[in-house]
């Protein structure tokens, strides 16, 4: 033992004179059986590169390029492009992001531990501001950063050697750079290690990001990003992969029972911390904070603002398997939800229940909700037929009414009243956007029975919502007509009847 750490010491003494060439065998042999095992930069493949260079292939999210399935270190080429544009956040939404290759988040990029990365940064000539990138698999001040600040119009270029394995979370770092992460500038880049990363069936791309809107929640037309809200730690959307539903409907990920899944899980902040869950899954492995060591039988893993995780897991029940952020309220209130859909036998030895509800997953399991950016286009231009309010409330009352009130609108009986053909609602259609506005509360007869229960307030929703809810409502399974405007709803909200629910 005290042979061993003599060596230690000598070997560390050696190294930190630089007098390599001094170091005795013994002592060598010893430092490298130190590190071996340690998990540190030293554990790889170092030597110059070898080979012509590489151009990096990326990838736009979900998607994950190949391994890069060398066995040796070479000079890879990164090119990544900055470009602000204005994209959808939620359906008739729209918001100014700063991207990485023109998606949130930004391109995937995957090299080799021991590659030497010579990476070209090149800012879009009608950007509006001046951007760089940390990379957190960097070793050096700033992880790139003071390498990389790049004007609009130009391009900047820095060499780094891939010395850690991992998976590593990049960002923009020009101040004030919370706002530049709030807008969308993050990404990651997996340093595979010299064996590279075991094989799978199938790898996706998924990054979780809050965002700070100046309107509330799915308000309509284009916001701005409120700086206040971004300093309180209040994000309007929490979201994956950057809108609301981009990885649901008919933009889910996909596989088949029977196949190993991979899923490469980042979160670009700026603020919040994602308790990220497979809701019917259980990980086989998380390799936790993107390292080198992982975990086995996990149900819900922790992936701070800044840091990312790579999680496996088999397929064996077909259906719908849900993404969320288990801090609740952010995956159904606040947008951080997607959906893995697993085609296959079913598997009865296994799971006797049923298909996921579409109740369940709410409006995302849909295609998609293009009915409601429709009429959000036509009622900025001024003119929103009511068919286009009915195509609108239809595709929203499926994932927030539906659950009690039934997709027919018959309800539940001696529970929740019907909608269809309501005696209720023809003696004031106006109480169709009041109780969805305000809930209700205390006994109630419709069409002739009694009820009882409690409708809580749906006051979430944004005054358009509640309009083309209403509208749908009233054109629907025999009701008397009419419809409900953003005006209308935006009155009623301000007046609280007195049956109005609590919410308990």
């Amino acid at each position: 033992m005290k042979h061993l750490i003599a060596c230690l010491a000598i070997a560390t003494l050696v190294a930190a004179a630089g007098c390599k060439k001094d170091a005795t065998p013994e002592a060598t042999a010893t430092h490298a059986a130190a590190t071996a095992d340690s998990g540190g930069s030293l554990k790889g493949d170092f030597g110059p590169p070898q080979g012509k260079p590489i151009e990096a292939i990326l990838t736009s999210p979900p998607h994950v390029p190949p391994p890069t399935g060398r066995d040796y270190p070479a000079k890879v080429i990164v090119e990544l492009d900055v470009v602000e544009k204005e994209m959808e956040i939620s359906e008739g939404v729209t918001y100014t992001f700063w991207t990485f290759g023109g998606t949130v988040p930004g391109s995937f990029i995957r090299v080799r531990q021991g590659d030497t990365v010579q990476f070209h940064l090149r800012n879009m000539p009608d950007s509006k501001m001046p951007h760089n990138i940390d990379l957190h698999g960097v070793t050096g001040p700033g992880g790139g950063a003071a390498s990389s600040f790049t004007a609009p119009g130009h391009v900047t270029r820095f060499t780094f050697k891939a010395l850690n394995a991992g998976l590593f979370v990049y960002h923009c770092a020009t101040a004030p750079v919370g706002m530049h992460i709030a807008n969308g500038m993050y990404g990651l880049i997996l340093v595979e290690p010299p064996a590279g990363m075991p094989p799978v069936d199938k790898e996706y791309y998924v990054m979780q990001g809050d965002f700070y809107t100046s309107g509330k929640y799915r308000e309509k037309g284009h916001q701005d990003f409120d700086m206040q809200k971004g300093i309180d730690e209040n994000p309007t959307y929490v979201l994956f992969n950057g809108s609301e539903g981009a990885l649901t409907g008919d933009k889910a990920l996909t596989a088949n029972t029977g196949e190993n899944v991979r899923l490469y899980v980042g979160n670009g902040g700026p603020n919040l911390v994602s308790s990220f869950h497979v809701i019917g899954e259980i990980f086989d492995k998380v390799w936790f904070e993107g390292g080198t060591r992982f975990n086995e039988n996990v149900q819900t893993t922790l992936i701070p603002a800044g840091g990312a995780a790579i999680m496996d897991f088999h397929l064996e029940v077909p259906g719908s398997y849900v993404l969320v952020d288990h801090s609740i309220f952010r995956a159904f209130n606040k947008g951080a939800l997607a959906i893995l859909k697993a085609d296959g036998a079913e598997r009865p030895d296994i799971y006797s229940g049923k298909e996921v509800d579409a109740m369940y997953i709410g409006d995302r399991a849909a295609p998609n909700l293009a009915a409601v950016s429709t009429a959000a286009k036509a009622q900025q231009s001024g003119d929103l037929t009511v068919e286009e309010q009915v195509e609108a409330g239809k595709a929203l009352f499926a994932g927030t009414c539906s659950t009690c009130h039934q997709p027919s609108g018959e309800g539940m009986p001696g529970v929740f009243p019907p909608l269809a053909k309501s005696d209720y609602i023809a003696a004031n259609p106006k109480r169709v956007p009041e109780v969805i506005l305000h809930g209700m509360q205390g006994p109630v007869k419709v069409n002739g029975q009694d009820y009882n229960s409690i409708m809580p307030p749906m006051s979430q929703l944004t005054d358009d919502e509640v309009a083309n809810i209403s509208t749908y409502v009233l054109n629907t399974w025999g009701n008397p007509g009419g419809r409900v405007t953003k005006a209308d709803a935006a009155e009623i909200r301000k007046v609280k009847p007195a049956n109005a629910s609590e919410g308990h």
